[in-house]
């Protein structure tokens, strides 16, 4: 009971928003695909190397979630 109103929180959210933060699927697919590239390159030179992987997976995934959304629902 104590947790009960911070667990259901995102109900706070519109209806059609719901569906994506009721879950963390998303947000772990999204840890997952940054470790996989991550241990590709093993050693980063330096942090700004890391934070620019991280910010290419970021944008790679913002561009495959544009594809999905329905074109008269890009510029909001």
């Amino acid at each position: 009971e104590v947790g009960f109103d911070d667990a259901i929180q995102y109900l706070n959210e519109p209806q059609e928003y719901q569906k994506h933060i009721r879950s963390t699927n998303s947000l772990e697919r999204l840890n997952q695909e940054v470790r996989r590239r991550e241990r590709v390159i093993r050693i980063f030179p330096n942090t700004q190397s890391a934070f620019r992987l991280i910010g290419a997976v970021l944008m790679d995934y913002e561009e495959e979630e544009q594809k999905k959304r329905p074109i008269f629902n890009r510029d909001k």
